[in-house]
């Protein structure tokens, strides 16, 4: 077997921890990409139900797979640092073990950040699958119109320059759960970040959640703190002292935490049952975001194909309004509802070892 090379443009990294039984699909979606050179570095972040056995007979096929197993799960922030440490690209391309990608995916990707110098970071529209591999929401072009700090494309999409990352620290473990997002806000206050309108990523969203009870409460605080996080940067501040704080563990928490954590239950055909922890733990007032929770809550208990239905509604009606801005083939520019200078944080530096064209089966 030829060895391996050290100087690829490209590296594909990709945690995993317990994938099966997706993690053929999305392993084959990579190694299948019409831009083939490239290094696949999975690190195995202890995994218990088969899928280090699995990764080793993918390693042993490909040439281009370096496999790295960890005896330690490092959860999802240190697995993802992990991954990209033993990466050796200059540019950095993520994968999310149960996801899908587009044959063209890097390709496409890879172009535009080479005809781009001042990007550090592109993503891609994406549909979502169920764990059957069905689609059950499609692109949301309205996404690319909205001013919001929430991100238009799937974490697992993103390619970035290794320069950027190591710039900004790479990803923090202060904001586990929403790791994604930090580091994408971070790298918007460095350079631009570009979207590719078009789905050539697929997300999965699974019927059945994947924390249990006990962290239910833990995953509450943490996005509970990324909505305080977004409210620093909405009024035009850094939100670094309040990840310092510590203050990550309050008693009651924002009410669109119980709409975010059922929302990927209800998209796959689940039926959340969230009104009473809504009401123990959600900070209730006389306003509009408490009323529309409780609404939301309520209605997704009861009645949640109806739910669905309303809200595939809702979402046809903003696509169809957005779709003519974002019918061009270029990719756009997206950034968070605040000035570059406001979210730039007082993150140490640390050392870390176009013309697109429509892909032929894209929706």
């Amino acid at each position: 077997m030829a060895s391996r090379s050290k100087d690829q443009t490209v590296s594909v990294v990709m945690p995993v921890h317990n994938a099966l039984p997706f993690l053929d699909d999305a392993v084959r979606s990579i190694l299948d990409q019409t831009h083939r050179n490239f290094e696949f570095v999975i690190y195995d972040d202890a995994s218990t139900d088969g899928s280090t056995e699995r990764l080793r007979e993918w390693a042993a096929q490909d040439e281009r797979v370096r496999l790295i197993e960890g005896e330690k799960n490092l959860g999802p922030v240190g697995s993802s640092m992990m991954a990209v440490d033993k990466s050796t690209g200059a540019f950095v391309a993520r994968m999310d073990a149960d996801d899908l990608s587009h044959p063209q995916r890097l390709e496409l990707e890879l172009r535009v950040l080479e005809a781009n110098p001042a990007a550090g970071l592109v993503g891609t529209m994406f549909d979502i699958i169920d764990d059957d591999g069905r689609q059950i929401r499609t692109e949301d072009h309205w996404r690319l119109e909205r001013k919001s700090a929430f991100l238009p494309f799937a974490h697992g999409s993103i390619m970035f320059r290794r320069a950027t990352f190591n710039r900004i620290g790479g990803y923090r473990e202060e904001c586990i759960f929403w790791e994604d997002q930090d580091l994408v806000l971070r790298m918007a206050a460095e350079g631009d970040v570009l979207v590719i309108p078009r789905s050539l990523y697929r997300f999965r969203q699974w019927r059945r959640p994947k924390l249990s009870d006990s962290q239910n409460e833990r995953v509450e605080n943490a996005v509970d703190l990324m909505y305080r996080c977004v409210a620093c940067l909405e009024r035009g501040e850094a939100y670094d002292d309040l990840l310092e704080s510590r203050d990550h563990q309050p008693s009651r928490v924002d009410p669109r935490v119980f709409v975010s954590a059922g929302s990927r239950l209800l998209w796959p055909g689940g039926r959340p049952m969230l009104l009473g922890r809504f009401l123990r733990r959600g900070k209730l007032g006389f306003n509009a975001r408490t009323a529309s929770t409780l609404v939301w809550t309520a209605w997704a208990s009861v009645s949640p194909g109806s739910l669905r239905a309303f809200l595939r509604m809702l979402l046809r009606q903003r696509n169809v309004r957005a779709r003519h801005v974002h019918s061009a083939r270029e990719p756009v520019r997206w950034s968070p509802a605040y000035p570059r200078s406001t979210a730039s944080p007082s993150a140490k530096e640390r050392s870390v070892p176009l013309d697109l064209v429509r892909p032929a089966d894209s929706r």
